[in-house]
């Protein structure tokens, strides 16, 4: 039994409310700064390299906003090189992959981080985020005044390809997908392995 790990990508989508005609431009002398009120909201939609970056970034330039990041895995920083060295057991502990936490960044630049948490709608004219939690499948509405989107990408999964969703069939993005890997291969030892896809996790997972 072989084992089949797609690694190219294409964009996410979000459904967006398209905005009035009022808001698509600020008001002359209207300031975009966020260190202009400290009542000021930023939401930052997915963390990783992109949005817990920008997370940061923001906290060292007020340290007044109030700054949310919505992940929808279950891990806000880590590795994505080191997926295929954790594969390959050139990297040995599951934890040296995560970059960081949101209890560090909680710590040490008071971000609030949420994963698990998708943000599934964009009420662009009321300024408000649907947000789901990946768990119990709840939404609930957050406002913001600044919004970043960093959604990331999706592996290709080619379709019309006979057989493509059986078992051993696997992408590899994330945490996830690298458990899921590694499971089977502990598990079924398979013989033969095809990755489709180059780039970095494409050649050092081959």
């Amino acid at each position: 039994m072989g084992a089949c790990v797609a690694t190219h990508r294409q964009s996410s989508d979000l459904k967006l409310v398209p905005p009035t005609a009022a808001m698509q431009h600020p008001a002359p002398g209207t300031s975009t700064s966020t260190a202009a009120s400290p009542d000021v909201n930023v939401i930052i939609v997915g963390g990783v390299a992109g949005g817990a970056s920008t997370a940061a970034r923001l906290r060292r330039l007020t340290e007044t906003a109030s700054i949310k990041v919505f992940e929808k895995s279950g891990y806000v920083s880590f590795a994505n090189c080191g997926l295929p060295y954790y594969i390959g057991g050139e990297v040995s502990q599951w934890d040296k992959l995560q970059v960081t936490n949101p209890e560090k960044l909680y710590g040490r630049f008071n971000l609030d981080i949420q994963v698990l948490k998708e943000v599934v709608a964009i009420d662009r004219t009321a300024k408000t985020v649907a947000v789901k939690d990946v768990t119990s499948g709840k939404t609930e509405s957050h406002k913001y005044d600044h919004l970043v989107l960093s959604v990331g990408c999706e592996p290709i999964v080619p379709k019309g390809i006979p057989g493509i969703t059986r078992p051993g069939h696997f992408t590899l993005k994330s945490m996830e997908d690298t458990a899921a890997v590694e499971d089977h291969l502990s598990s079924v030892h398979p013989v033969k392995i095809v990755v489709c896809g180059g780039g970095f996790i494409g050649l050092e997972i081959a």
